[in-house]
């Protein structure tokens, strides 16, 4: 059995690792530690007065989708705190607890989309990259409902200098995304986008970079002929290193194609 660092099963994940994921005094370091964690144990670890009934519930849905669990958590934990809960679990020592807070974000009541994201902004740059997941999809439905508000607000984090935040207004509107609803808006028009793209077209940090290439490769699928234009505007006004390693991505699936 492993620590957890090396597992690409559940299964190998050592008792002691597991234990410490459930009782929320560790951070899963990867994919499949955040898919181990007993979402369960934790919260009655984490949240002993929570009651039974919405242990039960989690438990209940345990075998559904880590996508359709961590927005079940954060409602029940709503159910019985209210948002104030979400504020310290977003400081709490454990990844999924802090991407329960985020999902607390997308689920409370009352509060305008500019709210939503002053709220979200230290999630979304948190140290760890699964909390830095969930914050995006917690917000997405808003932004599908808001979409033209959206874009505007994200513009100005497309200037943040932290490459997260920069990085959380390209991958929350993506077209297609991982793990999340499409936003049938930006597959038909991806170019309301380009006010939130453009700005990132020679982002210096691959991890900004390989967002905006994915996005545009996502646009690929339903506006090819646009995403070709766009890339080809982009080298020709400024052509950078950052500038091609994204238009190359951009084009991987109309390359394959070809």
């Amino acid at each position: 059995m492993t620590s957890g660092k090396t597992a690409k099963r559940v299964a190998d994940i050592g008792p002691s690792r597991l234990a410490a994921l459930n009782s929320g005094m560790a951070e899963a370091t990867t994919l499949t530690e955040c898919l181990a964690v007993d979402f369960a144990a934790l919260m009655r670890a984490a949240l002993p007065d929570i009651g039974q009934g919405a242990l039960d519930q989690m438990r209940h849905a345990a075998k559904d989708g880590i996508s359709k669990r961590m927005p079940l958590a954060a409602r029940l934990i709503l159910a019985r705190y209210g948002c104030q809960k979400a504020d310290e679990l977003s400081h709490h020592p454990s990844d999924t607890l802090r991407g329960w807070a985020c999902f607390m974000v997308g689920a409370v009541e009352g509060h305008s989309l500019p709210e939503r994201l002053d709220m979200i902004r230290p999630l979304a740059d948190d140290p760890h990259f699964g909390v830095r997941e969930w914050s995006w999809m917690a917000l997405r439905p808003h932004v599908v409902a808001d979409l033209e508000n959206a874009i505007t607000l994200l513009t100005s984090w497309t200037a943040e200098p932290s490459e997260r935040l920069r990085r959380f207004a390209s991958e929350l509107t993506r077209p297609r995304g991982v793990w999340c609803v499409h936003i049938a808006a930006l597959r038909a028009s991806p170019e309301l986008a380009v006010p939130i793209l453009d700005p990132l077209r020679a982002d210096p940090a691959p991890y900004v970079q390989d967002s905006v290439g994915n996005w545009l490769n996502d646009a690929s699928k339903d506006r090819p002929e646009w995403v070709q234009a766009l890339c080809a505007r982009w080298q020709a006004e400024g052509p950078s290193l950052a500038t091609s390693k994204i238009c190359k991505r951009a084009l991987r699936s109309i390359t394959s194609k070809a």
